[in-house]
C-alpha cells in the first residue's frame, strides 16, 4: 500500500457559518418538537405511541424479511438433544 503525505484541512469562515445556521435550525425544530410533546401528552397519547411502536417494529421486521419466532421455555430446547 502506498503512503501518502497527509493532507491539510483548513476551516474557512463560511464552513463556521454554514455549521452555525444549521446548528440552529436543528435546534429550533428540536424545540418544535418538543413544545409538541408537551402539548400532545395524555393517557391516549402513550397508548397511542405504544401502538406506533409495535407497528413500526412490525413494519422494519416485514421489511427485513425477520419473522420472529416464539421460543419455548422448556430445557431440551435450550441444550438440545443432550441427556443430563
Amino acid at each position: 500500500m502506498l503512503r501518502r503525505k497527509p493532507t491539510r484541512l483548513e476551516l474557512k469562515l463560511d464552513d463556521i457559518e454554514e455549521f452555525e445556521s444549521i446548528r440552529k435550525d436543528l435546534e429550533s425544530r428540536k424545540k418544535q418538537r418538543e413544545d409538541v410533546d408537551v402539548v400532545g401528552t395524555n393517557d391516549e397519547g402513550a397508548i397511542g405511541l405504544t401502538n406506533d411502536h409495535k407497528s413500526r417494529e412490525q413494519m422494519i421486521n416485514d421489511r427485513i424479511g425477520y419473522k420472529p419466532q416464539p421460543k419455548p421455555n422448556n430445557r431440551s430446547s435450550q441444550f438440545g438433544s443432550f441427556e443430563f
